[in-house]
């Protein structure tokens, strides 16, 4: 018996516009029931990625399928497997929400009988209960979010893609949505779009990163912090002779190294950032030599990077990469 096909998988993708190239050669495959965090900066290609994977804007070349079914020549039977939220989307301002959802699930061929329980359950997912009967156009701009997002999960479709879920809400609006997206977990296969890094975090179980049309990083936030950034940090505030600090760091570990030393403050402690390529905890080792060596430590924590750090340091680098490839030719 054959394994499933993936829900998303993605190889050699390529769109240009005019002489320029918005998605360069992306390849990357997402199993059913993950959520895939997908980051970059304005201009990388993800909102055009996103385009090419719900079947309104075809690729210049490469392929894209869908729960086993290729884009670019079934392009009816994929919009069937997909919710799609638009990062601007464009919901009717006269209708009443209640009316909107029943309009689009008969629009996704949901019969009737089965419809207006399963608006019910999205309301309640979605928050919107109280404000079932209100005009769209006279909502906040949180609501109407939720609102794009009811409408992508309503028909309950294999694969979910919300480009920018979480914009403009507030952040107990932020708690409920992310919430949803991990109710979703092992029932849908969510794609997510967003500049809240810590929120991505959080949600996603794996990270793939964009810039100038090409992935520049992907895996869980964890593999990218050991990948991208390749050591483990220290802040350590300490008093006593800077001259020996380096041979105490060399007994406790080899790679361990001063990064960042602030000047000492009125009691003569020092604020240091130390880096080291050993990934176990070796805070109670260097404690323990330093207080040998004479040392007086008022405080020392484990510095644990977040994404946003990652992010950075993986776009800079593909950056700096370009910038070597333009010098060379």
């Amino acid at each position: 018996m054959s394994e499933p096909a993936p829900a998303i998988e993605v190889a050699d993708l390529v769109k240009a516009y005019a002489g320029m190239t918005a998605v360069n050669g992306i390849s990357f495959s997402l199993a059913r029931g993950e959520i895939l965090g997908f980051l970059g900066p304005n201009g990388a290609g993800k909102s055009t990625t996103m385009r090419i994977l719900t079947g309104y804007l075809p690729a210049t070349s490469g392929k894209v399928s869908i729960c086993g079914q290729p884009v670019a020549s079934r392009p009816d039977a994929v919009k069937r497997l997909i919710g799609y939220m638009p990062e601007n989307n464009p919901l009717p301002e006269d209708m009443r929400v209640s009316e909107y959802l029943y309009f689009r699930g008969r629009l996704k061929e949901i019969s009737r009988g089965k419809l207006g329980p399963r608006i019910d359950e999205v309301l309640e997912l979605c928050d919107l209960k109280r404000v079932r009967h209100k005009i769209i156009g006279k909502l906040s701009k949180g609501f109407r979010q939720r609102v794009g997002i009811a409408e992508a999960i309503l028909a309950e479709p294999p694969v979910i893609i919300m480009d920018e879920p979480t914009i403009g809400l507030d952040p107990h609006q932020i708690l409920i949505v992310r919430d949803l997206i991990a109710s979703l977990r092992g029932r849908m296969t969510v794609i997510i779009s967003s500049h809240i890094l810590p929120e991505i975090e959080m949600t996603c179980d794996r990270v793939l990163i964009i810039n100038q049309g090409r992935i520049v990083a992907q895996g869980t936030p964890s593999e990218l912090r050991r990948k991208i950034l390749g050591h483990s940090q220290y802040e350590l505030e300490i008093a006593g002779d800077p001259g020996h600090i380096s041979e105490v760091l060399t007994a406790t570990e080899e790679s361990l190294r001063v990064k960042q030393a602030a000047d000492p403050d009125a009691a003569g402690f020092r604020q240091l950032l130390l880096t080291t390529a050993r990934e176990d905890d070796i805070g109670e080792l260097l404690l323990k030599n330093l207080g040998t060596a004479g040392f007086r430590v008022r405080a020392l924590s484990r510095a644990h990077p977040t994404l946003e750090d990652v992010f950075l340091a993986a776009t800079r680098r593909s950056w700096d990469v370009t910038a070597e490839e333009l010098k060379r030719n």
